[in-house]
């Protein structure tokens, strides 16, 4: 079985990717432990987003910057689950207008 590998956007925490997913790593479950692993990690961006913005606004930091940084980069992981589920439905539903 050929190895197939995506990479997604960074995290808010370092360079490495969000997700490295590999057809023959994982046994089973594959794509649907993929999609489970994929929202978990889009959750933990916003989560560390929102953490950025109330250090903020309690003035823990002043770094807006990095706050600025975080919620942009869940923002765009969050767009990219979206659009992720948007083709998902519509290969569902291009499936369930085939005849059998």
């Amino acid at each position: 079985m050929d190895s197939v590998t995506l990479k997604t956007i960074g995290s808010p925490a370092g360079g490495e990717s969000l997700a490295r997913i590999t057809a023959d790593s994982a046994p089973g479950g594959g794509f649907a432990d993929s999609l489970k692993e994929a929202l978990v990690q889009v959750n933990d961006a916003q989560r560390q987003a929102n953490q950025a913005v109330d250090s903020l606004m309690t003035g823990r930091t002043e770094n807006i910057h990095q706050a600025m940084i975080a919620m942009q980069k869940a923002d765009v992981s969050f767009q990219l689950m979206m659009q992720v589920r948007n083709k998902l439905v519509s290969a569902y539903e291009e499936m369930q207008r085939m005849q059998i």
